[in-house]
Order: structure tokens, then C-alpha cells, then sequence
């Protein structure tokens, strides 16, 4: 190639990180399929919508072998069965390949079907560091006819947390008493280490009054609550990628390296049974989940 038609030493710079950071897009969206943050439905309309997208680019044999329990003998028969090329890229698809490969996901990975509700009671849940409390808090703050439940746990507040306000914070022979004498709906141990547990009473009252109510507590308590509510909804708060879960946590500066790491564990797998919610919602902006969940309270 002469001087002349070779591209300036700009330009090529330039193509080189355009193409790494395309790269750890693309790598970025396999953890967040592999660790069901985003459902593959999902990723398949992006790349519909967007053929140059980190989805749209994502090679079909990528995409497989991203999801859960598919290896490269169990991808190579589907892509046969769908008749899809191996080297084709989600966003180059033709129209029956996409029809018969959505047929193939929601044969597969089936989309949760809300259930008849017949109770004013909403509960939030999801995984650690995804802002359930932060999304709780605006909709105490801008929707003042909602009832937020206060929890009581036996872990020490964090700093600017307030007694009664975000948790009532009680010690052991406390939490044992209100065990027995059957004062809470639900209470579990979250991370092996401390106890949280959401008092009967007020729930009961609103209820009663027909207020609508919202339940922000952990995974195993939202299971407990069907069980003994089994009319109430139950709404899974969802990060907008696995790196941001992370980020938040880290960033949140309130665990060290040792207890990061064994959340972000019980992470991984609180996120495998957001199938069991009837509703997911994707905490990228805090006033938009928020009123997400208002609307479903609402509906």
C-alpha cells in the first residue's frame, strides 16, 4: 500500500478502540445473559432493532453457548434444528430464522405470567446492590399514598440510617420474641449473617383499608410473603448489566473485599430465580423504576 493510500496513523488509532470497545460490549452482554440479567429474548429484539448494536454483532453460536446449560455439542443441534448458519450474527437473521429461534427461547426460557392479584400488597426484591431501597425511598418520597413496610433486622444501622424510619433495629432476644409470638409475615437470614423480618400488624391494617402497600425485602423473605400472602404481587428489580452490579456494590463502600465477593456470589444466584416473579423491572434511572412500580400498584 502506498503512503498515499494508507490510512492516517488517527484514523487507524481511533478503528482500534472503536473495535475493543465493541469487543467488550459484545462480552459484556454474554455475562449479562450467562448471569440473567437480560433475558435472550431481549438481546434477540435489540439486535432486530439495531443490526450494528453489541447485539446485532453478536455471533448466533455466542448467543447459544451464552445461556444457561447449552454447550457447544447442544448449540451445534439447535443451530442444525433451526437451520441456522454458525457464522451468522443475531442481526443478520432472516425473518424465519428470528421467528423459529424466538419460538425456540420462549419454549425454553418462558416469560413469567403474572397471576390473578386480588390484594393491594406489591413486594420489591432482587439482588444486593441493585437499589431496591433507593427506588423505596423515592416512592415514599413523590407518592405519599403508598404504605413502605419498615422492616426490623439485627444488623447495625449504616451511617445516616434512621431507627423506625429505615428499619427498627432490634437485637436478637428482640427478634426471637416477635418470632414467637408470631408478629412477623416473613424473616429470614440474608447473607449467613444477620436477620430481617417484616412486622405483621401494619401490613394487615392496610390491607384491610384497601391502601396499597410495598414490601422492599430480600429473596428468601418475597418467597415467605407468597406463601403467606399468596395474593400479593411480587416485582424483581433488576441492574441494567452485571458490570453496573458490581460497580454499585463497590462503590457503595459499605462491605469489604471478602463480604463484595460473597454477595455478588448470592447474587448470581438470586438473579436464576427472577423467573419465579411476575414482574421484572430494569433499575437504570430510580424515578422511572419507581413509577414503574407505582403503575403496577395501580393497574
Amino acid at each position: 500500500m502506498s503512503e498515499a493510500a494508507r490510512p492516517p496513523e488517527v484514523d487507524r488509532a481511533a478503528a482500534s478502540r472503536k473495535a475493543v470497545a465493541a469487543r467488550r460490549a459484545r462480552a459484556g452482554l454474554k455475562r449479562d445473559i450467562a448471569t440473567r440479567v437480560v433475558d435472550p429474548q431481549e438481546v434477540l429484539r435489540r439486535a432486530t432493532s439495531d443490526a450494528s448494536s453489541p447485539a446485532g454483532t453478536l455471533r448466533v453460536t455466542e448467543f447459544l453457548t451464552a445461556l444457561p446449560a447449552i454447550g457447544k455439542g447442544k448449540r451445534d443441534r439447535i443451530l442444525e434444528d433451526l437451520q441456522i448458519s454458525p457464522v451468522k450474527r443475531l442481526g443478520g437473521l432472516g425473518a424465519r430464522q428470528r421467528a423459529d429461534l424466538t419460538a425456540w427461547l420462549d419454549s425454553r426460557f418462558p416469560a413469567p405470567q403474572p397471576r390473578a392479584r386480588r390484594s393491594s400488597l406489591v413486594v420489591l426484591a432482587g439482588p444486593t446492590a441493585v437499589g431496591k431501597g433507593t427506588v423505596a425511598t423515592h416512592i415514599r418520597a413523590h407518592h405519599p399514598e403508598v404504605m413502605l413496610s419498615v422492616s426490623a433486622t439485627t444488623r447495625p444501622p449504616r451511617p445516616g440510617e434512621e431507627d423506625g424510619r429505615h428499619y427498627h433495629f432490634v437485637d436478637d432476644a428482640e427478634f426471637d420474641r416477635m418470632i414467637a409470638g408470631g408478629e412477623l409475615l416473613e424473616w429470614a437470614t440474608v447473607h449467613g449473617a444477620h436477620r430481617y423480618g417484616t412486622p405483621r400488624g401494619p401490613i394487615d391494617r392496610a390491607i384491610d383499608e384497601g391502601r396499597p402497600v410495598l414490601l422492599e425485602i430480600d429473596m428468601q423473605g418475597a418467597f415467605q410473603v407468597r406463601a403467606s400472602e399468596p395474593r400479593a404481587t411480587l416485582v424483581f428489580l433488576l441492574p441494567p448489566s452485571w458490570d453496573e452490579l458490581v460497580s454499585r456494590l463497590v462503590g457503595r463502600g459499605t462491605e469489604d473485599h471478602e463480604e463484595r465477593a460473597r454477595r455478588l456470589r448470592t447474587a448470581r444466584a438470586e438473579l436464576a430465580a427472577k423467573g419465579e416473579f411476575d414482574h421484572h423491572i430494569v433499575n437504570e434511572n430510580v424515578e422511572q423504576a419507581a413509577q414503574q412500580v407505582v403503575d403496577l400498584m395501580q393497574a
